[in-house]
């Protein structure tokens, strides 16, 4: 079926969401045209946290963003609210088919006919959910790494995306301060999580296998990359439970994947271990 593009986007809202740590940053980002941008969760207290997050870093990231301008950021606790005008929606919950497949099809029924119908999942393709969305033409993957930090979106068809789609994200993306790649062909993890995948997955065999503790392993990583941060510490960024998702979902569709990984990550979430956003991970966070 044919999609026709969304006019008028400079002065229509964008809805985002999932309100956690992708979804707060994403939001951030695309509220630097000037535009009113909506972050929609289910709990008031994760939707006012990311509210506060994406208002407070926003002067800093549009002080680096030549022609840039503040735009509103509010908070939604209604999906058809936060959808209604929008001519972008991103979705950014966790990593659950189920979960995404019914948020989609909320979505589908409740968005404008016009508008751009995104996802953010780390691991899931968005064909695995273009049955739940009548047109999918409208339809596709827009994975974010770690902005305002780590700046790539990896653009990815569902397998239906109408072209002209890709096109204008990848046109306009650089506008918000992001940089756009397109994946050629559909590829669980896109280009650079493949990648990070393995290095995070023997990052973590070094740990549990007691090879090295999380200091030295970001110690010499950093040291023979010349990056900044280590891999154990970009896995506590991110949240553990979220990478721990991440490799199971990794772990059914590739049978035979080493175990201890997937045992060392569940033994920290059991623990409350998760990162920068409980305070603990593989580093204490005051």
């Amino acid at each position: 079926m044919a999609f026709r593009l969304p006019e008028d986007i400079a002065t229509r809202p964008i809805a985002v969401l999932g309100a956690g740590t992708l979804g707060r940053r994403i939001a951030l980002m695309l509220a630097t045209r000037g535009a009113e941008v909506r972050l929609y969760a289910r709990t008031a207290a994760t939707r006012d946290a990311g509210v506060a997050y994406a208002q407070a870093q926003l002067p800093g990231v549009l002080a680096k963003l030549p022609g840039g301008s503040a735009g509103r950021i509010v908070g939604a606790g209604d999906l058809a609210a936060a959808l209604a005008g929008a001519w972008l929606v991103v979705e950014s919950v966790p990593e659950d088919l189920a979960l995404k497949r019914t948020l989609f099809q909320q979505v589908d029924a409740l968005a404008e006919p016009d508008a751009i119908l995104a996802s953010n999942s780390s691991s899931y393709p968005s064909s695995a959910f273009a049955d739940c969305v009548k047109n999918p033409a409208r339809l596709l993957n827009t994975h974010f790494l770690m902005p305002p930090d780590i700046t790539p979106v990896e653009l990815m068809s569902c397998g239906h995306t109408e072209p002209a789609v890709t096109d204008r994200l990848a046109q306009l993306l650089p506008g918000y301060g992001l940089t756009p790649y397109r994946v050629q062909r559909e590829s669980m993890g896109f280009i650079f999580n493949r990648i990070w995948a393995a290095i995070k997955r023997e990052t973590l065999a070094v740990v549990a296998e007691g090879v090295a503790t999380p200091e030295v392993v970001d110690a010499i990583y950093a040291q023979a990359s010349g990056q900044a941060f280590g891999p154990c510490r970009l896995m506590d960024a991110v949240g553990l439970d979220v990478v721990l998702n991440i490799e199971e979902h990794y772990a059914q569709v590739q049978p035979g994947l080493p175990e201890s990984p997937r045992t060392l990550l569940r033994q920290m979430v059991a623990e409350g271990r998760l990162g920068v956003k409980s305070g603990r991970g593989f580093y204490d966070y005051p």
